[in-house]
């Protein structure tokens, strides 16, 4: 348990870091994604004794195993206990399904498990070490917002955030563009993957060399860590020791997902997962088929966060299965897909699926989903159709409900004929003054907009 974990690029042409070093490096300067050269190893037992735990307690426990070596144990206790002051709750649909809400954090989404972590551990050894950093994130909704709030006013961090214009909510938007101080948003009319791609490109481009950037989006591994543990926790309140559970995770640039299946790989006794995307389904049909192929532009669902048509970390997923995929999305060694389709099952679900289950689910069950999760219920009943002759009767699931109903209050108004209330997060931002620069979809002006807003980060 002393000894750090290196961790290496999935386009195997840079050095191996420690954590500390990729958490605050971010991207791999071969424009690769960080993953573990070793994965640690939890026991049946341990998981067991998670049982008496609160969140904090099995958060601890799980990120102790990756940071082994790397921060002192009673810092990490301060950090964790810092970092999730907010519950996590279980909600029973029916016979042995639920939902588990990460959606009740101060951003009212599931990033913030990721980012208040992630955030903390940063600052932490930036103080260590007297240094600085700028981060860049692209969001295609919720990611930004929480990025935006975890790291406000952190005296060694600065943070440019990039959205798609059209293609979040205004409560999305208000939460990243409200605040001020080390917080800078830019608004493109472009896609999601357009943002993404900006900030890849800023990584790599020499020309920026002197600025101190990284990365708090899921390409940072210090975002997947964080989200390994609402699976262990799920699985310890709800399993019986040793039983295997279902997760249905809906996805879009596929961090949650990975933070799932590292989960499992570290010992988690999970049957399956179930990959829920919207109408964005270069996954689905890369699982069915074994070719892979973008979806450009990418199309816009109602589940904007998960606008994605090529997720950066199903780099990391080829590799754990045994592949090679740059961040173009080109396989350079094929994984293996018939240990993949053993383990992940997955779904593409339509806007109109999506309304129809949120309708369904409030007016059945009264349970109240939001686009994303519903993408997630509705994939979970789709497997359930689709293999219920095989699925035993009392089998356990879980499904994620990755953000608030109040963010998206139209939709769910238009739907359900109710309005959500409003989480803490979310009260009096309407109101609020909003700080944000309006910028094409062009890498140049991006580049010179960084270098003459950020000299001094």
């Amino acid at each position: 348990m002393n000894k750090q974990l290196q961790f290496y690029s999935t386009n195997l042409k840079a050095g191996n870091l420690s954590f500390h070093e990729a958490l605050l490096q971010g991207q791999a300067p071969d424009k690769g994604l960080y993953m573990p050269v070793k994965i640690p190893q939890v026991t049946l037992q341990e998981i067991d004794s998670f049982r008496k735990m609160d969140y904090r307690e099995i958060a601890y426990h799980i990120t102790k195993y990756w940071l082994a070596g790397e921060i002192p144990d009673e810092e990490l206790l301060r950090i964790v206990k810092d970092a999730y002051n907010f519950e996590v709750p279980l909600e029973r649909v029916f016979e042995r399904k639920y939902v588990m809400r990460l959606d009740r954090g101060p951003t009212a989404s599931f990033k913030d498990f990721a980012v208040r972590m992630m955030a903390r551990l940063m600052q932490y050894y930036l103080k260590a070490g007297n240094r600085k950093l700028l981060i860049l994130t692209a969001t295609s909704g919720d990611t930004g917002s929480a990025v935006a709030n975890a790291f406000y006013g952190m005296t060694n961090i600065d943070i440019v955030v990039l959205f798609p214009r059209h293609e979040v909510t205004d409560r999305q938007r208000k939460q990243m563009t409200t605040l001020g101080k080390n917080v800078k948003v830019l608004a493109l009319d472009a896609k999601f993957d357009d943002c993404q791609a900006l900030v890849k490109q800023a990584f790599s481009d020499p020309g920026l060399a002197h600025l101190p950037l990284s990365s708090a989006n899921s390409i940072n591994i210090g975002r997947l860590i964080p989200q390994i543990v609402f699976y262990f926790y799920s699985y310890a309140k709800l399993a019986a020791a040793g039983e295997e559970i279902i997760f249905s995770v809906p996805s879009g640039n596929f961090g949650d997902m990975m933070g799932g299946v590292l989960a499992m790989k570290m010992g988690l006794p999970v049957k399956k997962f179930i990959i829920a995307t919207n109408e964005n389904n270069e996954f689905p049909d890369y699982l069915f088929s074994g070719r892979y192929s973008k979806i450009e532009p990418s199309r816009n669902c109602i589940s904007s966060a998960m606008n994605v048509g090529h997720p950066s970390n199903l780099a990391r997923l080829v590799a754990l299965y045994g592949g090679v995929m740059d961040e173009n999305g080109i396989i350079g060694r094929a994984a293996d897909m018939d240990l993949m389709r053993k383990e992940l099952w997955s779904v593409s679900i339509t806007d109109e699926q999506t309304r129809n289950t949120i309708a369904e689910s409030w007016s059945r069950s009264k349970l109240l989903l939001e686009p994303h999760g519903a993408v997630g219920w509705a994939g979970l009943m789709q497997y359930i159709r689709d293999e219920g002759d095989q699925l035993a009767k009392d089998q356990l699931y879980v499904s994620l409900e990755t953000a608030h109903p109040a963010k998206f209050p139209d939709e769910i108004e238009k739907i359900t004929g109710m309005v959500p209330d409003l989480p803490p997060g979310l009260m009096g931002i309407d109101g609020k003054p909003e700080y944000f620069a309006d910028l094409p979809n062009s890498y140049p002006d991006f580049k010179q907009w960084l270098i003459s807003e950020t000299r001094d980060p």
